[in-house]
């Protein structure tokens, strides 16, 4: 569970212990963000790991989203989400989440659409139940994605929302290195795993 104001690294290492840990998985997926190069917290759209694209509406408003354009940010982001699973699947297996409840989390919702393409994706997978935890976003955001799982749960739904990072104290990128090491840490039992 993560907090506005929390750090990163804490946003990734809080955790409440499962009712049964035995029956409890994680896992980390590498859907991307598509950002026009003039506004870096602006998602224009979003790309999961299946290849499945979701554009927002606003999108073809821009001069740059044209088909080429769509066409050759969507190989780029492949490629980065072809990395990005390698790197994780190294330290941390897929989870097998057919028939089971599926809790996706992030750090908070803006236009929302890396969640959508992630539920697209994951609710193909015959999941028992899914349901989205987010420490923060915007109302309408809030209502749109509701529809997609089955409970969403949002701490602070702000009407003032401009940017996830606005509700955070620090909110800088992770390296790789350390998400990977946050990754094996997760791995570990709850009493024996120190933040790194």
């Amino acid at each position: 569970m993560a907090f506005p104001g929390s750090s990163p690294e804490e946003r990734a290492t809080a955790r409440p212990p499962p009712r049964n840990p035995e029956s409890a998985d994680s896992t980390a997926r590498a859907e991307q963000e598509w950002r026009p190069p003039y506004q870096s917290e602006l998602a224009i759209g979003a790309i999961a790991e299946d290849g499945a694209v979701h554009l927002n509406a606003f999108a073809a408003a821009l001069a740059e989203a044209d088909e080429a354009w769509i066409e050759a940010e969507k190989e780029r982001q492949l490629a980065e989400i072809a990395r990005r699973r390698e790197m994780i699947r190294r330290v941390r297996p897929a989870a097998r989440p057919a028939g089971r409840s599926v809790i996706v989390v992030d750090d908070g919702i803006a236009t929302g659409a890396t969640m959508i393409a992630a539920l697209h994706t994951v609710r193909a997978e015959r999941l028992r139940e899914l349901v989205v935890a987010v420490p923060v976003a915007p109302p309408d955001r809030v209502a749109a994605i509701r529809p997609l799982c089955d409970r969403l749960v949002c701490l602070h739904e702000r009407d003032d929302f401009q940017a996830v990072g606005q509700c955070y104290d620090s909110f800088p990128q992770v390296a790789d290195d350390r998400v990977l090491d946050l990754l094996r840490a997760a791995a570990r039992p709850l009493a024996a795993a120190p933040v790194p």
